[in-house]
């Protein structure tokens, strides 16, 4: 007779933000937070929205899939997006190198060996005009992933749109365009934040004028949980840096409801599956709130929090990486219960490098059989009204809630990041997150638990450094042939707009449609507004 293996006395892994969730959830706990369905929850498509934005939400029509794409050279970032949209992909999501990122021509010494690593190589228009060579930009939805240097790139798109005949007030799509969390989280700042602030409300005011289908910004917590927030800071990180984005538009002399209903958010969709249904929720609710009563906004449509999802990266693991592929399913399974407007899935290799072309494809799949075969866009928010579910709805947003009352008792986002607030509690949960997993008391499958032997991998993309050579040749190629007389004309007419309060995107564009650079470009603004320095958190 075998002898009996012992129990597993180990907790189930619970998430930061609910250390000890009950056993069971009844009625008491709903009453005990005096939770009232009118006020609190309402028909979808009503305020406070906690159960959708729209009345029928994906009875109507799925989500936007929207997979985040581009690495290498224009021309193989577009063969990608090409391959995508054929098999069934319904927008762009571009991802640009680091260079682009931070302002730096592919031929910078700093830009060495970086050129088309994490994302494709823009330096001028010639390289975004072969990006979406045989894409018509009024037919798709584009979102571009940049922030410091995003009034050039969407300069960039406003010009190769005009090339390709169509007005650019048909353009739909959406620009980042949030420094704020670069400086908490991610790191590709160039300015400091008075004068990065003021591009983000450039890029406002042009596009309340010009563009009126372009989300002018998506205001973004998914790095700050990339960086190791719990899901409550990195829901209230967030809306205080929309809260910081409408202020300062209100200070620039525009009306709330003139650009609130083009303002989007983009979170993370985690592990924890119930966890991250009851965050979008929260979210939701309290920005409606928050729009309805604090900005005093009118128009329905300002009150709404449309939001980007992505599965989490930081999730992903090298070990026994199609355990990846079930990760991701259940982390978008999360983003479309909690109402998403359009999602990203993440590729089962990218903890081992940039994503083949077969594991995109099932990354895509994975959106595809959730929204055909699945069943879950039959039922609006179809987990609402679970005990659990809105007990922790409104748990999360109670914590949000005291982490907005301290950031503003700080003097808002930018004194409490200047201050090294949000970097520090980030830093702080990612410790306790990482004890966690070494102790034992948080299980990650194949890594910590469940290992195998032998290891396999599936096979890698590799950017090959020929990319960056042939990038530069291109460089110089273009520098040799445009006319550089008017291109330095250009460029002092944009260092003239910034030396002023002038609104920057026309002289960026006009600067752009002459083939002046990103870096060219960058280099104006830098010696206009200067660079942030970094400040030491302990």
């Amino acid at each position: 007779m075998k002898p009996k293996r012992p129990a597993d006395k180990r907790k189930p892994s619970s998430s930061p933000s609910e250390p000890s969730p009950e056993t069971v959830y009844t009625p008491k706990q709903l009453s005990d937070l005096n939770i009232d369905y009118e006020r609190d929850l309402g028909a979808p498509g009503t305020f406070p929205f906690t159960r959708g934005i729209y009345p029928q939400m994906y009875r109507r029509r799925p989500w936007t899939m929207r997979q985040y794409a581009g690495y290498g050279s224009a021309t193989e970032s577009n063969r990608r997006y090409q391959y995508l949209l054929s098999q069934g992909q319904a927008g762009l999501s571009v991802a640009f190198d680091l260079p682009t990122q931070i302002g730096l021509d592919s031929d910078h010494i700093q830009a060495q060996g970086e050129v088309g690593k994490v994302g494709v190589a823009i330096d001028s228009l010639e390289d975004m005009e072969t990006l979406f060579q045989g894409i018509s930009l009024d037919k798709v939805s584009t979102s571009m992933t940049i922030n410091a240097t995003a009034a050039i790139l969407l300069a960039l798109y406003v010009a190769v749109a005009k090339k390709q005949g169509i007005e650019i007030g048909n353009l739909s799509g959406t620009v980042q365009n949030d420094i704020l969390k670069e400086y908490v989280a991610r790191g590709t700042y160039i300015y400091p934040p008075e004068p990065s602030l003021r591009l983000v409300t450039d890029i406002f005011a042009f596009c309340r004028e010009q563009m009126p289908d372009w989300n002018m910004i998506s205001v973004s917590g998914y790095h700050m949980r990339e960086a190791g927030s719990t899901a409550a800071q990195e829901l209230a990180f967030t809306l205080a840096h929309g809260i910081t984005y409408t202020e300062a538009a209100l200070a620039r002399g525009l009306q709330i409801d003139e650009f609130a209903p083009r303002v989007s958010f983009f979170f993370n969709a985690h592990n924890h599956l119930l966890e991250e249904v009851a965050k979008f929720r929260a979210a939701r609710r309290l920005w409606a709130r928050l729009m309805r009563d604090r900005f005093r906004a009118r128009d329905p449509r300002s009150w709404m929090l449309r939001f980007h999802a992505q599965t989490a990266g930081s999730t992903l693991t090298a070990q026994q990486p199609d355990n990846n592929l079930v990760r991701v399913t259940l982390q978008a399974l999360a983003a479309v219960l909690g109402g998403a407007q359009s999602l990203h899935t993440n590729s089962r290799d990218e903890a081992l490098g940039l994503p083949t072309e077969h594991s995109a494809l099932l990354a895509l799949r994975t959106q595809q059989i959730i929204a055909f075969e699945s069943g879950v866009r039959n039922t609006i928010d179809p987990l609402g009204g679970s005990y659990y579910v809105e007990s922790l709805t409104a748990s999360l947003e109670e914590q949000a809630e005291q982490y907005l009352k301290k950031i503003e008792s700080m003097g808002g986002a930018v004194a409490a990041i200047a201050a090294g607030y949000m970097q520090r509690e980030i830093q702080e949960s990612s410790f306790r997150t990482q004890r966690a997993l070494e102790s034992g008391d948080q299980t990650t499958v194949g890594v910590n638990r469940f290992g195998e032997q032998e290891a396999t991998s599936p096979p890698v993309l590799r950017v090959e450094p020929q990319i960056e050579q042939d990038q530069k040749a291109r460089l110089e190629r273009l520098r040799s042939r445009r006319d550089s007389k008017q291109v330095e004309a250009r460029l002092e007419r944009v260092e003239e707009a910034a030396r002023g309060e002038a609104n920057l995107l026309p002289p960026i564009i006009d600067a752009v449609e002459g083939y002046a650079t990103v870096g060219e470009i960058s280099d104006v603004l830098r010696q206009v507004f200067g660079l942030h320095q970094e400040s030491v958190v302990i």
